[in-house]
């Protein structure tokens, strides 16, 4: 049996009365969309392919970014698969010629929600294709403790390339310092739509939700992120990423502001990412062979 919209976003976005006391936020918080923003953190093995980098060595080493890249791409794939179902759920969420077809079904056990996007490919807005499905289930309330969001493509392809695996998100509860923690893992596999390449990618992450949850602002929210990843890149490379220090989100900026990721590739020079000290400037270095480079977003 089908749910009412409205119904679904109640239940899934019980956030909006936090937990810790009878704050309302006036409008009721993307959570997803927030959690969505910490996920830079694994693309910041990426940013040495930024093409709107402004780097203050030149010329760059030597290196193979294969890792870092098809990292950077199943990354992107599956945090936009979260953006998709954060979309369907919000009542105001901007809906375009690509959106897709909605189904709630609020009476299964557990709750879930497809979203469709046809059989052809269609074109969102930034020039992304997609077509297939999503699938997503979720237990119950997504700040209650326990709960467990699963969201798995089903024949979905993304600028054709197709996407098979899952992204799991369960709610970890307070933990000693009484702070919101949430897990997620991914497993996934993508694989270019003319067969040519196949990329592999796993990913565990804690995001901790340290300030902002006991007040009605959303922009004062700060998560901490640790966790690691793997996977084998298309030319079956393995490679192994580390989160060395815990990245810190601020959702008021739109860049990482502290910790250290490191991204090794077998056989490949050690790449070590440093986002300083706390400063919102989307300022980082990167460190390979002994050599650091700065690097600016924008």
């Amino acid at each position: 049996m089908k749910g009412t919209k409205s119904a679904l976003v109640s239940l899934y976005w019980s956030g909006s009365v936090k937990p810790f006391g009878p704050i309302v936020r006036q409008n009721p918080p993307n959570l997803l969309k927030m959690l969505l923003r910490t996920s830079i953190a694994v693309l910041a093995a990426a940013t040495l392919l930024l093409t709107s980098c402004r780097r203050e060595k030149d010329p760059e080493p030597d290196l193979d970014y294969t890792s870092a890249s098809d990292n950077s791409r199943a990354e992107d794939v599956f945090n936009d698969m979260l953006l998709q179902v954060d979309n369907a759920v919000d009542e105001n969420g901007l809906r375009d010629e690509c959106a897709p077809t909605v189904t709630f079904d609020t009476t299964s056990t557990p709750r879930t929600i497809t979203l469709d996007f046809g059989s052809v490919n269609c074109t969102a807005p930034n020039g992304r294709l997609r077509r297939g499905r999503v699938q997503v289930s979720y237990t119950g309330h997504y700040r209650d403790q326990g709960t467990v969001i699963t969201i798995t493509p089903d024949n979905y392809h993304v600028n054709n390339i197709f996407v098979q695996g899952s992204k799991t998100v369960t709610n970890l509860g307070p933990n000693t310092a009484g702070h919101l923690a949430f897990s997620v893992v991914v497993n996934g596999t993508l694989t270019a739509d003319d067969g040519s390449w196949t990329s592999t990618h796993q990913a565990q992450r804690t995001r901790t939700w340290i300030e902002g949850s006991t007040t009605a602002q959303i922009l004062d929210d700060v998560y901490l992120i640790t966790g690691n990843g793997s996977g084998v890149n298309r030319n079956g490379v393995a490679y192994s990423l580390a989160i060395t220090n815990a990245l810190r989100v601020q959702v008021g900026c739109p860049y990482i502001t502290q910790g250290t990721v490191q991204v090794t590739p077998v056989g490949r020079p050690v790449v070590g990412i440093d986002w300083g000290s706390g400063t919102c400037d989307g300022t980082f270095t990167v460190t390979v062979n002994g050599q650091t480079y700065t690097v600016t977003i924008g």
